[in-house]
């Protein structure tokens, strides 16, 4: 192998030529197609940070919906809790009502009865007296007499 200047000039050439070459034909495209994977990768990148923050909002709004439903939801029980309160109160009121109603017209009844009683014990005693006193007249004023029946007119009593 024999170095010779002509083959160094040749083989140096040669190679400008092929960098030349490349420089012209083949870097451009190779930097394009370099440039839009950065481009591609840095876009994908932005668009993950991206769905990354709208992952947290959505989780952030999720936690408050979630907490406002709890709320909500503690706030019907509590107004039920209170409406069965008011209903069991109410069913308190309107019985203790109806017993006063009831205990009124129990004792208007009472009345009428020891009235109607009354009258009929004056008219049975009225009656009960005429007939005694009839009877003390028919006969005569015997003590003994008098004792049986007083005692007749105490058993038909």
């Amino acid at each position: 192998m024999d170095l010779s200047l002509g083959t160094i000039i040749g083989q140096a050439g040669t190679f400008l030529v092929f960098i030349l070459v490349t420089m012209k034909f083949v870097w451009p495209p190779l930097t394009r197609a370099m440039e839009e994977r950065r481009q591609k990768i840095a876009e994908g990148l932005a668009q993950s940070d991206e769905a990354e923050k709208a992952l947290e909002k959505a989780e952030a709004e999720a936690e408050q919906i979630i907490r406002q439903a709890r709320a909500r939801s503690s706030e019907i029980i509590d107004q039920a809790g209170k409406r069965g309160n008011e209903i069991v109160e109410q069913a308190k009121q309107d019985a203790i009502a109806e017993r006063d109603r009831q205990v009124a017209a129990a004792e208007a009844e009472i009345k009428l009865a020891t009235n109607q009683a009354r009258e009929a014990l004056r008219e049975k005693l009225a009656e009960l007296t005429v007939t005694g006193a009839s009877r003390v007249l028919e006969q005569e004023l015997d003590a003994g007499r008098h004792k049986v029946m007083l005692d007749k007119l105490a058993e038909e009593l």
